[in-house]
């Protein structure tokens, strides 16, 4: 595939994970709370299979769906944005960011406060709006920053902007993140600038987050190392630190971030466009706003099917979520929950991938999608999405396998086959070089060779898997001599199971040899 279009529809969880009573979360189901109200609409994303999902049998679902569907569960330490997204990206955290349930520690704010130096107020856990109706005026007259955060690994900082500029709040919001360091390294430090006067404050637009950077390698990483785009759309580059970020489109809103996607759709690039659309956490799942979370999911539903219908081939569209955030529950935090994952592209099949054990199965079926070979967590599902059949995507998946044992070091070009034997038994081979180039063998033949030497006969399918310096080819057919092996010993209904940018291709050996040199011409 050229272009993947990844949407994150911040904080759309679909029912509490397994140990969701260690995050205080027993029983919360964001998609359940928002369906019970009178504006919950999402026809189109049941067409595309949300409500087919395991777990979601509160809902109908829609026979003949057409997209590939199923549910994640986090890996992670955690239920935070930061973790969240990278895990998507194929990060795991086994260890939770710090969080502050009585707030920062006194050396925290003092270091805090001289670097920037201004006062502060609260520091403590709060809600965003009730903290600005508390100490908003306090603020106003004194000029003291308001400090504070959440279940959530987040250090704070609201101002008003009369008082503090939005570029002068960035810059203590950097300020903060070069103290919050060690054991302190909080996920984000974010800012929180507002308007309005006493009664009526109220948060602006310009909220802007500073992540911590990384700690290990990401699919945006690979995907920049190897050349591909990795636009960001929303607050992705913020999460992410800027890292692999090739091109930032900056939003404010879900509306502003599904027009900048239709907007790039238009465009040719190749590579990721990674969305994150964040009213549905901020403006409603924070505010408990069962009410105004239905809202924001129908006007996504609404706009799903323009941009479905302008998806060229070589384009998929993958929609999930980083976390949950009740707004039916008690609380106002996110909320450990599984997200739904549905792909749709005119090469994916509308199949059903049950529960995945991370979220960075996305990030690595991403990076297969897009040919490039990650060094990141998770299991691509990629083949079992698009393949006709799953015994050819497992196939498939052995051929890329056996490419790992590969010995190419002239070529650079490693190749992987696994040959499937009308006894259900399967050869695996790689490309064997050598520095006189004519004892080199090709991964087709070690894989043919190898059965014919145990007995086997009868040959059902082979797939091949290969590529230049780690990323994967779509021009990767059999050459001439293992074509002609192929024909002495499978018959014309054999299949060539190849790896193209839409998915796979199968061939016969009758499509691949129309006019094949057999016994019959000697």
């Amino acid at each position: 595939m050229k272009r993947v279009f990844l949407i994150v529809l911040d904080s759309f969880g679909i029912g509490a994970e397994p140990d969701a009573d260690r995050f205080g979360d027993v029983g919360t189901n964001t998609l359940r709370s928002i369906s019970r109200s009178d504006h919950f609409r999402i026809d189109n994303l049941k067409k595309a299979g949300l409500c087919d999902i395991e777990g979601v049998d509160f809902l109908s679902g829609f026979a003949g769906h057409y997209g590939a569907v199923g549910r994640l569960r986090e890996a992670s330490a955690g239920k935070d944005t930061t973790i969240g997204h990278w895990e998507i990206a194929g990060l795991i955290s086994p260890s939770p960011m710090p969080t502050y349930p009585h707030g920062f520690p006194d050396d925290v704010i003092a270091a805090f406060s001289a670097s920037v130096g201004r006062g502060v107020l609260c520091n403590l856990p709060y809600s965003g709006t009730k903290v600005i109706e508390e100490y908003g005026e306090e603020h106003m007259k004194t000029g003291k920053l308001i400090v504070y955060t959440s279940a959530d690994s987040v250090f704070q900082i609201a101002a008003h902007e009369d008082i503090v500029p939005v570029e002068e709040l960035y810059d203590i919001c950097r300020k903060a993140r070069s103290i919050l360091k060690g054991r302190h390294a909080v996920g984000r430090v974010i800012a929180r600038p507002f308007k309005g006067g006493p009664g009526g404050f109220y948060r602006t637009e310009n909220r802007r987050d500073f992540s911590l950077e990384p700690t290990g390698t990401t699919l945006l990483d690979e995907l920049k190392k190897a050349g591909r785009d990795v636009i960001s759309v929303g607050k992705i580059r913020d999460i992410f630190a800027s890292r692999g970020v090739t091109e930032a489109v900056v939003t404010h809103n879900n509306t502003e971030g599904m027009a900048a996607a239709l907007e790039l759709q238009k465009r040719d690039f190749n590579g990721l466009c990674f969305v994150n659309l964040v009213d549905f956490d901020m403006l409603y799942g924070h505010r408990n706003d069962a009410d105004g979370y239905a809202k924001a999911i129908a006007a996504f539903d609404e706009w799903l099917p323009g941009f479905v219908s302008g998806m060229r081939e070589g384009d998929a569209l993958i929609i999930t979520a980083d976390h949950g955030c009740d707004p039916g529950d008690i609380s106002t935090d996110h909320t450990r929950e599984y997200v739904p994952m549905i792909a749709v592209g005119k090469s994916i099949k509308p199949v059903n991938l049950g529960t995945r054990s991370t979220f960075a199965d996305v990030g690595a079926t991403v990076g297969e999608m897009l040919g490039v070979k990650c060094d990141i967590s998770g299991k691509s599902f990629y083949m079992e999405i698009t393949s006709e059949n799953k015994v050819y995507a497992d196939l498939m998946n052995r051929a890329e396998a056996a490419r790992n044992n590969s010995y190419s070091p002239y070529s650079g070009f490693s190749v992987g086959a696994a040959l499937l034997c009308s006894d259900g038994k399967i050869y695996e081979g790689c490309n064997i070089e050598n520095a006189s180039f004519s004892p080199t063998i090709c991964a087709e033949r070690t894989a043919i060779f190898k059965a014919v030497s145990e007995g086997e006969r009868e040959f059902e399918a082979i797939a091949i898997s290969g590529g230049r310096h780690g990323e994967i080819s779509d021009t990767c057919s059999p050459c001439g001599v293992c074509r002609q092996v192929m024909t002495e010993f499978c018959g014309a209904g054999f299949k060539i199971v190849l790896r193209t940018e839409n998915g796979i291709k199968i061939l016969t050996l009758k499509e691949l040899m129309p006019l094949s040199f057999t016994k019959g011409e000697l």
